[in-house]
């Protein structure tokens, strides 16, 4: 598969019956779900951490992220590595999604804006949304969608 400047891939993952994609070129990796470390007095979506060759890494349940239930842990739920950053200093985060799909690559052409209205989540956590085959595909803007300052306040509000 070739890329050029028109064009980039995408991670596609689904979240109950949604197919959501992210910029291939965050994701570090994709590991099984496992059990995780509960840390008291974070926010609900943030499931607990890992111990990922040494490094605590933090999960964050994609599904509750977005104001949902909780995701239920079946066969095919992994957990998707990605790089996160905030005030300039990179972080390794995980998020917990049912199943990881494939890469894709969509033309540019191809991603129109995020929708003013009838987004089933926060309309701020989309980039575009994806065009292929004739179906959309939300194209998440992890920057927003899974911010680590946003998160820092909303475990400050828990705790408060």
């Amino acid at each position: 598969m070739t890329t050029d400047s028109s064009s980039a891939q995408y991670l596609t993952f689904t979240l109950g019956a949604e197919v959501f994609a992210m910029d291939i070129r965050t994701v570090r990796e994709i590991i099984q779900h496992a059990n995780m470390t509960v840390v008291p007095l974070m926010p609900g979506f943030v499931r607990g951490v890992i111990n990922l060759r040494g490094a605590v890494v933090p999960v964050i349940d994609l599904q509750l992220r977005f104001g949902r239930d909780t995701t239920q842990v079946g066969k095919k739920t992994c957990i998707v590595i990605f790089d996160a950053s905030t005030e300039g200093e990179k972080l390794e985060l995980g998020l917990m999604v049912d199943a990881v799909s494939e890469v894709i690559e969509i033309a540019t052409t191809s991603i129109e804006p995020a929708p003013q209205f009838g987004a089933t989540i926060s309309r701020e956590f989309i980039k575009g949304m994806g065009k292929v085959d004739g179906e959309f595909i939300v194209i998440l803007e992890p920057e927003r969608a899974l911010s680590i300052d946003d998160m820092a306040r909303l475990a400050e509000q828990a705790v408060a």
